[in-house]
């Protein structure tokens, strides 16, 4: 290629937009930044670029005056549109984890001045952890990789290393220091504000580090560890959190937290992030349907709506905690799955687990001499088998279950009659309903690991000898209590002030586009 690169010819608007985003960002004027990243950027890839890279650095960094942070963040862009339009080579992937590692570790050497839009800092690490994600996905498909593809893989054993990528988005936490700012005013500080004389660079590149973590340790399948990392994010009170700006960002914490907390058995946890996270979807998608990010937005409400389900079959009471509206879309697009899963349909967990989860990763390469099996595969059904095993033993509690409502007291030979089961295999299912009805349940604190042991069901019952006839007797109390009109009241207060702010705040290209000055005529040009 390096032949054909003498000839290569930029088009005059991309050396211009090229030259006019690396004044915006010398002058820290992020409205323009914002507008040329998001909408100029996109024009000129679907004119000029549809289905092929951008210009490589060197064809353009004349224009830039050879700027080498300019050079790294162009780059940045470079490698996202070529995983996003293209089929990203060995080579591709190698180049773009060594800009990572360049750039990051920039950013955590210097003393770092500029200003960068919020959205694109959330860009960088999501796409980071993407691109770590996709190498591993590849990497795992050794059986279909010639041997040459395979020595040259071999020589790549540090590129998209897990460790060297925990290890990035740790320091990235540590240098910014964003965890001793939101311990101490739990986020109440305006974090969207640039102020004039600092960065906001580092900053938030810790604070949307903190989800990446999680991320990363949910891939793996190390759901307490994955909930320990976003510490001070709290995913239960939602006041003064940032990621709610960035769409992407408030769905990908919301959707990695309800998912560990499903996978630990947190029922009610996991239905109350995946019930915030889906109302909010619902209340913003209409303001991005012109968004790239829009198909994705409607995928992950998808998959949320089959693990808000999942979590309803294994656990009716988190029910409670849904909003009107999440239950109503929930029951018209899942009512007959739940249904199905009420009666043990495993077959239908197993579907839903599958469109629902995330793409899990193995944590080290695969035995390239001896791999037959994609490794990927492996690392998705351990996962599923886990998931399954919890599912089969609660198979045959819901039947137990419609029994004991129906009666007050039985006796235990009788149910078990009822059943077609022995008394002592009756015994034990009582014994697992009753464990399986107590979970751990987040009782506040800005530890999302932590919580109290609770009750998740309205009903109780225990096993007791008759005095009279000495036979063991299931005695059975509803433990519902009649609902008041206070805390619903409060409810919608809550809710209504929650709609109040949120619509407050313009949706964020609104808002820069709001905030731009009138352009110049030649940043105009470059952004037609």
């Amino acid at each position: 290629m390096g032949g054909l690169q003498e000839f290569y010819t930029v088009p005059d608007i991309v050396k211009q937009w090229a030259h006019y985003f690396y004044r915006h960002i010398r002058e820290r004027n992020i409205p323009e930044i914002q507008s040329m990243y998001e909408i100029s950027f996109l024009k000129l890839s679907d004119r000029y670029y549809k289905a092929s890279p951008w210009p490589e650095v060197q064809h353009i960094a004349e224009v830039v005056d050879h700027d080498h942070v300019f050079c790294l963040l162009y780059k940045e862009m470079y490698f996202r549109h070529l995983y996003a339009r293209c089929q990203p080579t060995l080579r591709d992937r190698c180049e773009s984890w060594d800009n990572y590692i360049d750039l990051f570790g920039l950013l955590l050497t210097s003393n770092v001045n500029m200003q960068l839009p919020n959205i694109w800092l959330w860009d960088m690490v999501d796409e980071f952890l993407y691109q770590f994600q996709s190498f591993c996905q590849y990497r795992g498909k050794v059986q279909s990789m010639s041997p040459e593809e395979i020595e040259n893989l071999k020589k790549c054993d540090k590129v998209w290393n897990i460790v060297e990528v925990l290890n990035i988005l740790q320091a990235l936490v540590d240098k910014s220091g964003i965890v001793a700012e939101l311990e101490g005013d739990g986020g109440a500080r305006q974090l969207e504000g640039y102020y004039p004389q600092s960065s906001n660079v580092l900053r938030m590149l810790g604070y949307f580090a903190l989800t990446g973590l999680m991320r990363v340790h949910c891939l793996v399948g190390d759901y307490f560890t994955a909930l320990k990392a976003i510490y001070p994010l709290n995913l239960h009170e939602r006041t003064h959190l940032f990621t709610p700006r960035i769409p992407g960002a408030h769905i990908t914490l919301f959707y990695y937290g309800g998912f560990s907390y499903l996978m630990q058995r947190r029922y009610l946890d996991a239905a109350r992030c995946f019930n915030a996270v889906l109302l909010y979807i619902y209340r913003v998608k209409a303001a991005h349907r012109n968004s790239p990010q829009y198909e994705q937005m409607l995928k992950k409400n998808e998959q949320m709506y089959s693990l808000l389900a999942v979590c309803l079959a294994l656990c009716p009471a988190a029910a409670k905690s849904l909003d009107e509206n999440v239950l109503m879309q929930l029951r018209e697009r899942q009512s007959d799955n739940m249904a199905a899963m009420a009666r043990g349909d495993i077959d239908l967990y197993d579907s839903l687990f599958r469109d629902a989860c995330p793409k899990f990763v193995t944590s080290t390469p695969p035995a390239y001499d001896q791999a037959t099996t994609n490794t990927n595969q492996l690392a998705f059904r351990a996962q599923l088998n886990s998931f399954l095993l919890e599912v089969r033993s609660q198979q045959t509690l819901p039947q137990l279950k419609q029994y004991l409502l129906l009666y007050s007291s039985i006796a235990l030979g009788r149910l078990a009659a009822l059943m077609d089961v022995e008394e002592g295999a009756l015994r034990q299912q009582l014994l697992c309903l009753k464990a399986k009805q107590r979970q751990l349940k987040w009782d506040g604190g800005k530890d999302m690991t932590a919580g109290t042991w609770t009750v998740a069901s309205d009903l109780e019952f225990h096993i007791d000898v008759d005095a009279a006839t000495g036979r063991e007797m299931v005695l059975v109390s509803d433990s519902q209590t009649v609902a008041t009109y206070a805390p619903l009241l409060a409810h919608h207060i809550s809710r209504f002030e929650e709609i109040v702010r949120d619509l407050s705040l313009p949706p964020p290209v609104a808002a820069a586009a709001a905030a731009a000055p009138a352009a110049a005529a030649a940043p105009a040009a470059a952004r037609a």
